[in-house]
């Protein structure tokens, strides 16, 4: 065990030294010139810790001015009064990402104000790791050093922010503290001024730190603006409900979850919301605007709608002659013409009390939102501004699709939204809820990325999150956690992700032709598989799995135990991926092996069945439990195919999808839902070339998801999340089944067309590569395509004819 503990090391550390022929070529050590990493002493494990770090510089020549930080928990960074970032880039335990911000066109001649507002959670998430709060910081004009933290130079000070309410609630089980203020009008002066009035306090350097490349651009900080106020009307406040709502976030505070319990809190914001009887005193629709000024008198309320559900940091420019308590409250949707700031099982809430005199407030933490709700209670106040400032992946604005459907076009638009949104540093499942790296989600996640972006730079940090720790705490030995970084005290993990992580880590290999990580991954992934080993029956089949054992969001989730067919199959594509990677064919033997069990086992001669169970006399069999996601895994994992079960193939095409009516049609079936079965189910139809039939369920699954919220959702429904990351798969599908763009291959420098009937006049695409982009048109005329593809210089472009369809360049 220690040989081999020590081999996977020096794996990982040759890893860490080399270098990958896409993201990580050429890249320079990281590291700090003279920043330690401070904190004030004595609370770096303090929970939800404000903090201020202030210097003031002269400004240097040239504008080639970086400040360089790396820290844990969150920091926001400002030059001059203006905001200049939001970090860090996140990293494994004991690892840090170091942030770079150019700065040099924020400076002015003479004193230059420079401020990291930081906090320092020190509780569990699935959004931020549970390790104790610094901040690393210097700033560099030219490669010298002009000032930085815990350092014989010259130096940042340090005081606290208690404006900033320590003892509050989680903001959700996955994400750490909600916001709640209690202000002056002095509120953020130290960000312009050199003269402090605030006691400073000593700071402690900490040992010192493990550091990574942040590696990935530098998020999108625009500023929006509200399009209309939609509602408006009266608040009282009543008495405390009998049926009052506590999330697990408040009532599960303890050991395997971090927070302050219910009884010391300083207050529950989500308890005095629901004490709230809302009057809707108007429908309105008043167009928003920016030089207005928007006067509340006490216990009014008002609804703003930003047009799009997006991501950010809510922003207010308020005043008020006497002191003022302001909620604010949002959420991806209305609930009637109100916000229900509980809808997603988050206190979707910030709170301001406000002394008398103006202020310009920004949240600290992004949050995710189309509509927000603005909620004045015990005096009077005026708004002169209502923003939000974007936390959004930048590298997305060059890829493009348009096609004679506007519906089509719309769905991409939501799809690259949702992407922009759960893509800034790793790949999230939602920007609201968790902002959570978990696996599976990722599997799709990333394949958009490679069109949009044109790079798998935020996929070498995810995979290398997954990389970096020697094991992962509270997990059995060989498992990887479902979402990562994150702490998973409870030692709750999903078996299935772990697989899909296999299946990504192949198709990692051939986007980057980074075959340093793959190889990097080897004993991990074999280790994987032991774990896996010891949960075969005697059929070879996985039985009586640990913990979560996850298909997807339906019926499915119900039927995984004692043998879940749906995990065998995808335990069957992990091992072939793996066996394909590291060239073990008996990983592949033994892949085929269980295949054909299923075959035999599952399918009952129409569908395949989703489980079988253990009696108690050991008698091992199947249920009458069928789901239509099952047939998809049976399909897309290779136990099943369109010629050898033509009859239930056909059965799927013309008897499912969206438009089914699972009363009336194969109401023995349980439905699907969005995460995983109806995309397994286009990949499934754009494989056999139905591209008329892909477009036509595009729109059937997400159109109304476009319509509603702009962006793309967790599941077929509005109850969850509206923000999923997986769902900007979607546009994956449009550019490769709609657009024509079956592959591109960047390291080879290949492009291969298909262009099947899809329905549709015309279309145009394009996709960023490394060096250019590549562009295709297309016409219908007849029964012929005519096209122009545009491609970089060394690239090559194949034509696949499609059947009935003649390609014809222009």
């Amino acid at each position: 065990m220690l040989i081999s503990r020590l081999a996977f090391l020096i794996g990982i550390f040759a890893f860490i030294a080399g270098s990958c022929p896409e993201a990580v070529s050429g890249e320079k050590k990281a590291e700090f010139l003279s920043a330690r990493a401070i904190w004030p002493a004595g609370l770096s494990h303090e929970k939800n810790c404000f903090v201020c770090f202030h210097t003031v510089c002269e400004r240097p020549e040239g504008d080639n001015v970086t400040v360089r930080i790396a820290a844990s928990s969150r920091y926001r960074l400002y030059v001059n009064g203006l905001f200049a970032g939001h970090g860090p880039a996140r990293g494994p335990h004991g690892w840090y990402r170091i942030d770079e911000w150019s700065v040099g066109d924020m400076l002015v001649d003479g004193n230059n104000i420079i401020v990291i507002e930081a906090a320092g959670y020190n509780v569990n998430s699935y959004y931020l790791l549970d390790q104790p709060s610094f901040v690393q910081a210097e700033v560099v004009a030219d490669g010298t050093v002009i000032c930085s933290t815990g350092s014989d130079l010259h130096g940042f000070r340090a005081f606290l922010l208690p404006e900033r309410v320590k003892k509050v609630q989680r903001y959700s089980f996955q994400r750490p503290f909600i916001e709640y203020y209690r202000l002056n009008p002095e509120w953020g002066s130290w960000r312009t001024t050199d003269t402090l009035t605030r006691n400073e306090v000593n700071c402690e350097i900490l040992e010192d730190k493990q550091l990574i490349p942040r590696r990935v651009p530098c998020p999108a900080f625009d500023l929006r603006q509200p399009i209309r106020i939609v509602s408006k009307g009266t608040v009282s406040i009543g008495a405390v409900p009998e049926k009052l709502w506590k999330d697990r976030s408040m009532t599960n505070i303890g050991q395997k979850l971090g927070g302050y319990p219910e009884n010391e809190l300083d207050l529950v914001v989500s308890t005095e919301l629901q004490r709230f009887t809302y009057t809707v005193r108007d429908s309105v629709t008043i167009p928003y605007s920016h030089s207005g000024k928007n006067t509340m008198v006490a216990g009014n309320w008002r609804v703003y709608d930003f047009g799009t559900n997006l991501t950010g940091f809510i922003g207010l420019e308020i005043s008020c002659e006497k002191p003022v308590t302001v909620f604010l409250t949002f959420d991806e949707i209305l609930t009637g013409l109100d916000v229900d700031f509980r809808r997603l099982s988050c206190v979707n809430a910030v709170g301001y009390e406000l002394k008398p005199g103006m202020y310009t407030l920004e949240s600290f933490e992004p949050y995710t939102l189309r509509y927000l709700k603005v909620i004045a209670l015990d005096g009077p106040c005026t708004i002169s501004a209502c923003t939000l400032r974007e936390l959004a992946n930048p590298s997305v604005n060059n890829a493009f699709f348009a096609s004679s459907n506007p519906q089509l076009n719309d769905i991409f638009d939501a799809a690259r939204e949702t992407f922009r949104q759960n893509a800034t540093d790793i790949f999230m499942d939602c920007p609201s809820r968790e902002r959570a790296g978990w696996l599976c989600d990722s599997y799709f996640t990333a394949r958009v990325a490679f069109d949009l972006t044109g790079n798998t730079s935020i996929e070498h940090n995810f995979l290398e999150n997954f990389l970096l720790p020697e094991r992962f705490e509270n997990l059995p030995e060989g498992m990887l956690p479902m979402c990562y970084p994150a702490d998973h005290l409870d030692g709750v993990f999903i078996p299935n992700w772990a697989l899909w992580f296999v299946l990504e880590l192949e198709e990692y290999g051939k986007r980057s032709g980074d075959r340093e990580m793959v190889d990097a991954f080897r004993e991990r992934v074999m280790k994987l598989f032991d774990y896996f080993e010891g949960f075969e029956n005697e059929y070879g089949l996985l039985e009586s799995l640990e913990s979560w054992v996850f298909v997807e969001w339906s019926a499915a989730n119900k039927f995984v135990q004692d043998v879940n067919y749906p995990s065998n199959m995808l335990y069957a594509a992990a091992l072939d991926a793996a066996g394909r990677m590291y060239g073990f064919d008996m990983l592949s033997h033994k892949a085929e092996r269980i295949r054909d069990v299923v075959r035999k086992r599952s399918f009952d001669g129409t569908f395949f069945r989703d489980n079988a169970v253990r009696s108690e006399n050991g008698t091992l069999t199947e249920t009458d439990n069928r789901t239509e996601v099952c047939q998809y895994f049976a399909f897309y994992f290779g136990c099943a195919t369109p010629e050898t079960h033509p009859e239930l193939w056909r059965t799927l095409v013309t008897g499912f999808g969206p438009y089914r009516n699972p009363e009336r049609e194969y109401p023995k079936i349980f439905p699907a839902n969005s995460f995983v079965g109806n995309y397994l189910r286009l990949e499934l139809l754009s494989g056999e070339g139905l591209s008329e039939q892909v477009k036509s369920e595009i729109a059937g699954y997400f159109s109304g998801m476009a319509e509603l919220t702009g962006t793309l959702w967790e599941n077929n429904g509005t109850y969850a999340s509206c923000n999923h990351g997986f769902a900007s798969h979607t546009a994956h599908s449009l550019y490769r089944d709609i657009a024509g763009l079956y592959n591109i291959d960047r390291v080879s420098r290949k492009v291969e067309l298909v262009f099947n009937d899809c329905g549709l006049t015309w279309c145009r695409a394009r996709v960023p590569v490394t060096d250019g982009f590549v562009t295709v048109k297309w016409y219908r005329e007849g029964d012929a395509v005519k096209y122009r593809a545009d491609i970089p210089a060394g690239y090559t472009v194949t034509v696949r004819q499609a059947k009935g369809l003649q390609a014809i360049p222009e």
